[in-house]
């Protein structure tokens, strides 16, 4: 078996954000059909270090803001995709050596913005980069790590069906003066899933065939559409709602929750005023996370 051996190098993982997120199905295993658009923050990152490890097997180091919410053992999803990534290139007769990885938690977790995913997702798409030869089956399977993990690889804007493995990029979207807010409440996705009162909903209405020019023309067709997630996280976490009341007396376009919550997205007009409301809301609400996409 060929040794694959990795050098150290820094990764980032971008949040993820559902601007739209209708939940249209369930299929027979339990897993609900999805369709969503989903952008990324790459200003809003955790960000990963891999090393050679030192020892027989692979290793985790959890550190910055958010280290202590975070799994620093077999349950964090970095070792899993780790273990997964082993897994699969063993079939194809390649040895990935143990590894040192350090997560710098910056993203909230349980946030509704898929930190976990992203982290895994930056882990899996750094091996595929050195295997071209198992890029494509590592991408194919690492649904098997989260519903989420496969969008995270893309890492674009796109539009994403079935469980969360079909993804579509966008062709035009408009720069985001996008900015997160999160009242720093974990919010259970299963426990969202498992108290929804309807899992069969209308499905998106149809992408603009010349997509999104400006902001304007993207905030209306996202008035046409839901995060189905949204009513349900409310009942169980009411701040959600306070936090988007504050986004749009800060002047949002637009604003909703983004995956299972509670991070709220609020859209502005444009980036100076993205940017005053920012640090407006961090200056009256101290311990809410708010970072900004743009």
């Amino acid at each position: 078996m060929s040794p694959l051996a990795l050098s150290a190098t820094r990764l980032l993982a971008p949040a993820k954000i559902n601007l739209a997120l209708h939940v249209v199905g369930r299929r027979a295993d339990g897993y609900h059909c999805l369709e969503s658009l989903v952008v990324f923050a790459a200003d809003a990152s955790d960000r990963i270090t891999v090393a050679p490890s030192p020892n027989a097997q692979d290793r985790l180091e959890v550190g910055g803001p958010f280290a202590a919410d975070a799994p620093a053992g077999a349950d964090n999803i970095l070792l899993r995709a780790a273990s997964f990534a082993r897994t699969l290139l063993a079939e194809l007769g390649i040895a990935l050596s143990p590894l040192a990885i350090h997560l710098d938690k910056r993203l909230p977790v349980a946030a509704g913005i898929g930190g976990g995913s992203a982290d895994a997702a930056a882990l899996v798409r750094m091996i595929a980069d050195r295997v071209p030869d198992a890029a494509e089956r590592l991408t194919r399977e690492s649904i098997a790590l989260g519903a989420d993990v496969p969008m995270c690889l893309d890492g674009r804007a796109a539009l994403i069906t079935g469980i969360g493995e079909t993804v579509s990029p966008l062709a035009v979207l408009p720069a985001l003066p996008l900015l997160m807010v999160n009242p720093r409440v974990p919010v259970s996705t299963m426990a969202v899933f498992a108290r929804l009162p309807c899992c069969d909903n209308p499905v998106l209405p149809p992408l603009p065939p010349g997509g999104f020019p400006d902001i304007a023309a993207l905030a209306g067709w996202l008035s046409q559409t839901r995060n189905d997630l949204e009513p349900t996280a409310v009942e169980m976490v009411p701040a959600i709602d306070a936090v988007r009341e504050r986004l749009v007396a800060e002047g949002a376009r637009f604003a909703r929750m983004s995956g299972s919550g509670a991070t709220v997205f609020g859209l502005f007009a444009d980036e100076d005023q993205m940017r005053r409301a920012r640090s407006r809301i961090k200056a009256a609400c101290p311990d809410w996370w708010v970072s900004g996409m743009n």
